[in-house]
């Protein structure tokens, strides 16, 4: 008796009464009335391609609980979606992780579905990882409801934890593993009893023996086959059904080949059976993908690696009372306590406590930075050897590591240029294989070669686009990872290819090429008291104001100074030791001591703030906004790579002129309104230049938009870094210079890779369609081309970074701040 199936799941279909539904003018039979519903569904919103394209069964639904649903929809309170959820422009962002999928069509299905909904206003899903971007109008949907429209067809959908995908890559890992293990024990099996009959080891065996050799190879190499070389049937069944050629195609059919022919001359009689050939391909193919796939878990661009830095609870203080609580559960305005060794699960302020923090999961600083109250602090910092007590300004989805977590995600998701190139080539590459194999076959057929056979399946297998495929995104993907680790975080896919081709970078002023604050650069004493006295003096005085003058002096000792006043836009007086005492630019004090400022030296190109008493004059204060430590040294080194710099500022003559001198700077351009930025960079590509922009202000986002490269600072506002190709994190411009010659050297690696992939190609191919390689040496050989091109492409991760000036302290952290 047939059993017949289900048309949406595949499940047997028996139910009497049947559940049947007619669609294109056939009756269709399902196993229960939720698979009917969403077939139905699917016919209903146009998306049937589904059942066109799919290569495994769909998933069958189930009918939610109530306590289901009532768990999905308390993800709309706010405080539930603090953890996954972040604000974007036009909506909300929410993180989801996707189960039950099983092929390309589901993804397909999910991301048509989804979009057909009001407002939704993008939905995508990564088919390695199940995870989900999903950007929605909250005033017009809520989450919850879009959460039961993908469980109504048949798939699962929760907010995305990374302990639950770090499982899930686990669990992938381990499969793999085992496909690979197995792989490998069929193949020195099938050698084990291939080899005496190839070498004539052992003379005059039986027909029995042979038959007994071949039925055991066959009992080998069959789980080996369904198994181990399972993932490359489905997605070579997935792509002939998407007509998408990947190399794939070849290999499953050279592999489905020999298997079937070896286990019809096991079981009819023949010449010669391929069962250690199957197996070695399938292994050193797996062995190939294996190590690619262990280079990228290391590389960490899943982002779980950063994840991890992310605590699950903190510790709230409330009526000087410490609890543990939930991270997500933590609100602005908390104060949470920080103890020695613990990471930072918020972004926030110190409020209370001073120690350093290792802040290398946000910056790639490996340094420690001390930090007081007052400094900002992100998720992922480790503290050192205090308790820190810190005031919550930004937990969950909106704290800056959560921010880079989903920018890595939005790169993996990117395929750049080169590497969509090299998929065309790929693809070309195999349809023409495929057209040539049958070519080559029926050629030595028509000549009466006995091995007309074993040379088309060298021509599948030595031929297969492994090598070309991988070329350009291996060498991306550790290019990435080793930009990643010294600060400098690139946000679009096609940053690192495109920056190769630099040769003009230009720099804003404040707060790139410069701290960005005010700073103190001298002090001249000119009256009876020491520079140390003078100093604890203006600090008395200044912490009783937050101007940005006055927080120069904050963090110094101060001296105890009574009756302070602050005088609007001119300075601060009060009483010390009998003597009244001011401190404020030249004219206010001059007003206050009736008395003319006596000389203090050159006139400096900064600030001047001047210290007295009723009695005299003390000190001469000059401020000034300095150049970053590093900021000479990476122009230098700019300038040694034949890269043209040009400073491009809105400030005053004299401080841009004095900069661009100070760090060597070809061309400085001073008071350029966003406009006439826009008219420089124009200049710039009429005369064929290829230009950086790198700046810190929303005021840069004009020019920056208008520039091949945008490169944010660490420092900038959000808005700043959403929009540009490249942020540097740890605000060190040195790392700017690495980026440059990290992108020259993945360029050159990516044409090697490419030169090597074509050569042993066009160079393979003629030698297996001529018969001088067979499968085994065929399959060896593929794999071994794959391993070049991996390995050539890791060195971009272990390549040696310059190391750092003695003289330069770290300033990547005071960036971030």
């Amino acid at each position: 008796m047939t059993t017949l199936a289900c048309f949406h799941c595949g499940e047997p279909a028996a139910d009497q009464p049947a559940i049947t539904l007619e669609l294109d003018g056939q009756p269709r039979r399902f196993c229960c009335q939720g698979c009917k519903a969403v077939c139905e569904t699917i016919h209903r919103e146009g998306l049937t391609g589904f059942y066109q394209f799919r290569t495994e069964p769909a998933v069958t639904p189930r009918r939610l609980s109530d306590s289901e649903l009532e768990r999905i929809r308390e993800l709309d309170h706010p405080l539930a979606q603090q953890a996954f959820v972040s604000p974007v422009q036009g909506g909300q962002e929410a993180q989801l992780l996707i189960g039950g999928i099983t092929c390309a069509a589901c993804i397909w299905l999910l991301e048509n579905h989804l979009k057909l909904r009001p407002g939704v206003l993008g939905f995508t899903v990564n088919h390695t990882t199940q995870r989900a971007r999903l950007v929605w109008a909250q005033d017009q949907v809520k989450l919850s409801d879009l959460l039961i429209a993908i469980h109504e067809l048949g798939y699962s959908a929760r907010p995305y934890q990374p302990d639950e995908a770090e499982q899930a890559l686990r669990a992938e890992h381990r499969s793999m593993l085992i496909r690979l293990v197995l792989a490998g024990i069929g193949s020195f099996q099938s050698m084990m009893l291939a080899f005496p009959l190839y070498f004539e080891m052992v003379n005059d065996l039986s027909p029995e023996f042979v038959s007994f050799f071949r039925w055991f190879s066959l009992l080998i190499a069959t789980p080996v086959v369904f198994y181990s070389a399972r993932p490359f049937f489905s997605n070579a069944l997935r792509d002939l059904q998407s007509r998408h050629l990947t190399m794939d195609v070849p290999v499953a059919i050279a592999i489905g080949l020999a298997y079937l022919a070896s286990a019809w001359v096991t079981a009819v009689g023949g010449e010669e059976v391929y069962f250690e050939s199957v197996c070695m391909f399938t292994f050193f193919l797996l062995l190939g993908r294996y190590i690619e796939v262990q280079a990228r878990f290391r590389a960490g661009l899943t982002g779980n690696a950063l994840a991890g830095y992310q605590p699950n609870v903190a510790s709230r203080v409330q009526n000087q009372q410490v609890e543990v609580v939930p991270t997500h559960s933590v609100q602005p305005g908390d104060v949470i306590r920080i103890r020695p060794g613990e990471t930072l699960p918020v972004d926030g302020e110190i409020a209370s406590g001073q120690s350093t923090l290792n802040e290398a999961a946000l910056t790639g600083e490996y340094l420690p930075e001390t930090r007081v109250p007052g400094d900002r602090v992100h998720a992922g910092s480790i503290n050192g050897e205090n308790p820190l007590d810190v005031k919550v300004l930004k937990a969950g989805s909106q704290t800056r590591l959560s921010g880079i977590m989903r920018i890595l995600d939005r790169v993996q998701a990117e395929k750049p240029p080169a590497a969509l190139m090299a998929d065309r080539m790929a693809g070309k590459f195999v349809a023409r294989v495929l057209i040539l194999a049958p070519i080559v076959w029926l050629g030595w057929w028509l000549a009466g070669a006995d091995n007309a056979f074993d040379i088309t399946l060298s021509v599948l297998v030595v031929t297969c686009p492994c090598a070309l495929s991988l070329a350009t995104p291996t060498a991306i993907t550790a290019a990435t990872v080793r930009l990643r680790r010294l600060g400098f975080l690139p946000t679009r896919g096609h940053t690192l290819e495109s920056m190769n081709t630099i040769d003009t970078v230009i720099f804003d002023k404040t707060g790139t090429l410069t701290r960005g604050e005010l700073s103190l650069v001298d002090c001249t004493v000119v009256g009876s008291q020491d520079r140390s006295t003078c100093l604890a003096l203006a600090a008395g005085l200044e912490q009783y104001s937050e101007h940005p003058v006055a927080r120069v002096f904050h963090h110094r000792r101060a001296e105890v100074v009574s009756g302070v006043e602050n005088h609007l836009g001119g300075g601060l007086s009060g009483e010390f030791g009998g003597h009244r005492l001011y401190i404020g630019h030249r004219d206010f004090v001059e007003q206050h001591t009736g008395t003319p400022a006596p000389a203090a030296g050159a006139k400096h190109a900064g600030m001047e703030i001047w210290l007295a008493s009723d009695t005299e004059w003390l000190a001469c204060f000059r401020l000034d906004d300095e150049p970053r430590p590093d900021a000479a040294a990476a122009i230098d080194a700019l300038r040694q790579l034949g890269i043209r710099t040009l400073l491009l500022s809105g400030d005053r003559s004299g401080h841009v002129d004095h900069i661009a001198r100070t760090l060597g700077i070809d061309e400085a351009i001073d008071r350029a309104s966003p406009e006439d930025k826009l008219a420089v960079l124009q200049r710039l590509g009429d005369e064929g230049r290829q230009v950086m922009m790198v700046g810190d202000g929303l005021n840069d986002l004009p020019s920056m938009a208008g520039a091949g490269i945008s490169v944010a600072m660490g420092s900038a506002a959000d808005l700043t870094q959403l929009h540009a190709d490249a942020v540097l994190l740890n605000g060190q411009l040195a790392q700017l210079v690495e980026a440059l010659k990290a992108s020259r050297q993945t360029r050159k690696v990516i044409r090697q890779n490419l030169v090597w992939a074509l050569v042993y190609n066009l160079c393979a191919l003629p030698l297996a369609a001529a018969g001088l390689v067979p499968p085994w040496l065929a399959a060896i050989g593929m794999s071994l081309s794959s391993l070049i091109v991996v390995l050539n492409a890791l060195r971009l991760g272990r390549a040696p970074t310059e190391p750092r000036h003695p003289h330069k302290p770290a300033v990547g952290a005071e960036a971030v701040s």
